[in-house]
C-alpha cells in the first residue's frame, strides 16, 4: 500500500535519522531543561537539501486532522534537526489499508512556523501543563509507570506469576484473538488494518450501535432510565445496518428499558459509560485494559454491566466461557480494584433477544463462580503469555479472519464449480 501511494521519486531520499525538534530553556521546577518534538512517519528529503517530506501513516483510513495536528507535523519538518538549505515542507497523510493519500501541509519553511506560532504553540504549551494523566497500553512502556498514581497496582489479578516475560499490555480481546489463532491475536496486536467486511458484518454492527445508542442515553446528565420508545432515526451516523437490523436493533432497544441499570442505580452516584480501566498486575509485569459497557452505583456498591445483543431466542449456557470478559469483571469486582465504594459489588450480563431481555448476575464472592473466573482468566492468559512463536493455525476459520490478507499461512477459500 505504501508503495502504491508513493511511487519511486529520485530526487528524494530517506533522512538520515528521523526529525526532532528540540526546545531549550531554563529549567525551572516541574520543568525539564529540554523538551522534544518528534513524528511518527517516514521522513524523507531532497538530494539538495531543499525539500522535506513527511509521509505519515494512518492505521486504516485517512482522517480529517487538526490544525493543531498540522501545525506541529509542520514545525518537526521545517526544524527538527534543522538544514539551513531547507525552502519547502511537506506532510502527506496515506491509509495503509488502501493507499489513499491526502495532504496535511505543504508550503514554505516560514509559513510551517507562522502555522505553528498561531494555533500549534499554544495546544503545546497546554499540553504541557496539564496534570491530566491518561493510563492505557503506553504505561506498558513508561518508565514512570510504576510510581503513577493513576496506575492501580493488582497484584496477581490474572492469576498468573510470572516476570519473565517482556511487559505487555493484556485484555480479553487479546486473549480472544490468541485463542483463536496465536497469528491472528499478533497481527492484530501490530493494529494491521482488519478486514470490514468482516469486522463490520451486520450482526457486530447492530451490537455497536445498540451500544452506542445507550451509551449516549446513559451518560446524559439527567440519568433517566431508558424508556420503550425508540426514534424512527436511532442508528448513529457512523454505522451502516440494512433496515432488518435497524427494525430488529430498535426492537431490542425496547426490551432493554425493561431492565434499564438507571432503574435500580443510586441517585446522584457515578455513572460511567464505557470507561478505560487499566491496572498493573505486577505478579505477571502486565498492563491490564477492560472496557465495560457500563458502570454504576447500587447499595453502595460497584455494578458491572455487559450488554449484548443476539437475533436468536436460543438461551446461552456458561456466560464466563462465551464472554470471557465477564471473567476479567469478576476478578476486578471481586478484588476491590475499582476505586471508589469496595463492598459487594456485582457482574451483570445483559442479553437482548427478539423474545425479551435476559438479566445474568454474577457474584464475584461466590467461591464457585470465583474459581469459574479464575479458570477461564488462566486458560485465556497462560497461552499467550507463553507465547513465542505466535504461529498461524490455518484452516476453515481463515474466510472469516479479518486480518487474514495479512498473514502469509491464510487457507484460501473455495469455490464450488458447475
Amino acid at each position: 500500500m505504501y508503495l502504491q501511494a508513493f511511487p519511486p521519486d529520485p530526487d528524494l531520499r530517506l533522512a538520515r535519522q528521523p526529525w526532532v525538534y528540540k526546545h531549550h530553556q531554563a529549567a525551572g521546577e516541574g520543568q525539564a531543561a529540554e523538551y522534544r518534538i518528534a513524528a511518527w512517519g517516514r521522513c524523507l528529503e531532497s538530494t539538495d537539501g531543499r525539500r522535506r517530506e513527511l509521509r505519515l501513516p494512518a492505521v486504516k483510513h485517512l482522517r480529517a486532522r487538526s490544525d493543531a495536528e498540522r501545525a506541529v507535523a509542520a514545525l518537526v519538518v521545517a526544524e527538527g534537526d534543522p538544514d539551513p538549505r531547507l525552502e519547502k515542507v511537506r506532510v502527506v497523510q496515506f491509509a495503509l489499508f488502501d493507499g489513499i493519500t491526502a495532504p496535511v501541509f505543504e508550503g514554505t519553511r516560514d509559513e510551517a512556523l507562522a502555522l505553528y506560532r498561531s494555533v500549534g504553540a499554544p495546544a503545546v504549551r497546554t499540553l504541557l501543563s496539564s496534570q491530566e494523566y491518561r493510563p492505557g497500553t503506553a504505561c506498558a512502556s513508561c518508565a514512570v509507570a510504576p510510581v503513577c498514581p493513576a496506575l492501580p497496582k493488582t497484584e496477581g489479578l490474572l492469576g498468573l506469576v510470572d516476570r519473565s516475560r517482556p511487559r505487555r499490555s493484556w485484555s480479553s480481546t487479546t486473549g480472544r484473538g490468541h485463542r483463536s489463532c496465536p497469528a491472528r491475536g499478533y497481527l492484530r496486536g501490530l493494529r494491521l488494518p482488519t478486514d470490514d467486511a468482516i469486522e463490520r458484518g451486520a450482526a457486530a454492527e447492530r451490537g455497536r450501535a445498540v451500544q452506542a445508542f445507550l451509551t449516549e442515553r446513559h451518560g446524559r446528565k439527567a440519568c433517566a432510565p431508558c424508556t420503550p420508545e425508540i426514534p424512527a432515526k436511532w442508528v448513529p451516523e457512523e454505522y451502516r445496518l440494512p433496515d432488518n437490523e435497524r427494525r430488529l436493533g430498535a426492537e431490542l432497544l425496547r426490551h432493554h428499558a425493561e431492565i434499564c441499570p438507571l432503574l435500580v442505580a443510586e441517585q446522584r452516584s457515578e455513572i460511567r459509560t464505557e470507561p478505560r480501566l487499566t491496572f498493573d498486575d505486577t505478579a505477571a509485569d502486565l498492563v491490564v485494559m477492560a472496557e465495560p459497557d457500563l458502570l454504576y452505583q447500587n447499595e453502595g456498591s460497584w455494578v458491572w454491566r455487559e450488554t449484548k445483543t443476539s437475533a436468536s431466542d436460543r438461551p446461552r449456557r456458561g456466560v464466563l466461557t462465551v464472554y470471557p470478559q465477564l471473567a476479567l469483571a469478576v476478578r476486578i469486582i471481586g478484588s476491590g480494584a475499582l476505586s471508589g465504594p469496595k463492598r459487594r459489588g456485582r457482574v451483570e450480563l445483559e442479553l437482548l433477544r427478539p423474545g425479551g431481555a435476559d438479566l445474568s448476575i454474577l457474584d464475584p464472592f461466590a467461591p464457585a463462580t470465583r474459581a469459574a473466573a479464575e479458570a477461564v482468566l488462566r486458560e485465556q492468559v497462560s497461552g499467550w503469555h507463553a507465547e513465542t512463536r505466535f504461529e498461524a493455525v490455518p484452516g476453515t476459520e481463515c474466510a472469516g479472519c479479518e486480518v487474514a490478507q495479512w498473514c502469509s499461512a491464510r487457507q484460501p477459500q473455495k469455490t464450488g464449480r458447475r
